[in-house]
């Protein structure tokens, strides 16, 4: 049988990222946790964590997350049945991956009834969407947002839809680097906006125009800042529909390309043994998104 208290210990140091972050949400000395770790990895015989910084789990370590991951959520619908059984007396909380972009446009109108009328909290993770499925692979989270239609072991994918994203800029951008036309060849020698190392979304744009390679561009991990950036005529970006009606309508921004907008899908990845809790969740997210995201092909 686990000792779930050593469990516990490997999924809060990867989650919180750390061994004294982890004694702090666990309300143990460092020294504790280590320990911890060190007996369930004399147990099991081998290593769970790599000691790096931040500690990444083994591909063992990996395993274990994901069958704390789905323990956690099978006893909070044990605990709505026998409310004795919750010993913090804390409400229920299911930790999420998703984009900046999801997070700054949809997401939050998109959840807010279900959370209310259901009392449960989030833990948001924010990752890219074309590498926000790692999480679920690593076993930190319940669900995930990503773009990727295939699920991991143990988990199911359901198709959302898209966001919309158009390539924009500053009118006095445009004045200054694209007055005599738009093409790939002159977006590549001007300076983009990219969200962080993880983004290629202005790469796929650039190379749908016949452009491969690096192109001049700044790292803006905020979705909020991205748009900053723009109107203030740093750089051209791909920016969510969603996200710029305003600037759009008083013309602060203006679309680059206007022919050409990308649709990036988006799909919903929960584990198959999440319990209830994260199943109405999926339900929830599933009929709700439809508002906001752009249908897929064949939807």
């Amino acid at each position: 049988m686990f000792d779930y208290k050593l469990l516990a210990a490997l999924a809060t140091v990867v989650e919180q990222a750390g061994f004294e972050r982890a004694a702090q949400r666990l309300g143990l000395s460092q020294s504790a946790v280590s320990q911890r770790i060190k007996l369930l990895e004399m147990r099991l015989g081998q290593p769970v964590l790599v000691r790096s910084t931040p500690p990444q789990p083994t591909e063992l370590g990996q395993r274990l997350l994901n069958h704390v991951q789905q323990v956690r959520l099978l006893e909070g619908d044990l605990q709505q049945l026998v409310p004795a059984l919750d010993e913090e007396g804390g409400a229920e909380r299911l930790r999420v991956a998703l984009s900046a972009d999801s997070l700054a446009t949809w997401w939050a109108e998109a959840v807010s009834d279900y959370c209310s009328e259901s009392g449960v909290l989030l833990d948001l993770l924010v990752e890219d969407q074309a590498v926000g499925l790692k999480r679920m692979r690593a076993g930190e989270v319940a669900a995930c947002l990503c773009s990727s239609p295939r699920p991991v072991a143990g988990a199911r994918a359901l198709a959302l839809g898209a966001m919309r994203y158009r390539a924009m800029a500053s009118p006095a951008f445009i004045a200054r680097h694209l007055a005599g036309g738009v093409s790939g060849e002159r977006l590549a020698r001007v300076p983009a906006i990219v969200f962080g190392p993880d983004d290629r979304l202005q790469h796929r744009f650039l190379a749908a125009l016949g452009v491969e390679g690096g192109f001049l561009h700044h790292l803006c991990p905020s979705s909020e800042g991205f748009v900053r950036m723009a109107e203030a005529g740093l750089g051209w970006g791909l920016i969510p529909e969603l996200q710029v009606a305003e600037q759009l309508a008083s013309g602060r921004l203006r679309e680059v390309l206007p022919e050409r907008p990308v649709d990036v899908p988006l799909y919903w990845h929960s584990w198959r043994l999440g319990g209830e809790r994260l199943d109405s969740l999926t339900r929830h997210v599933e009929r709700t998104a439809r508002h906001w995201l752009v249908a897929l092909p064949g939807a």
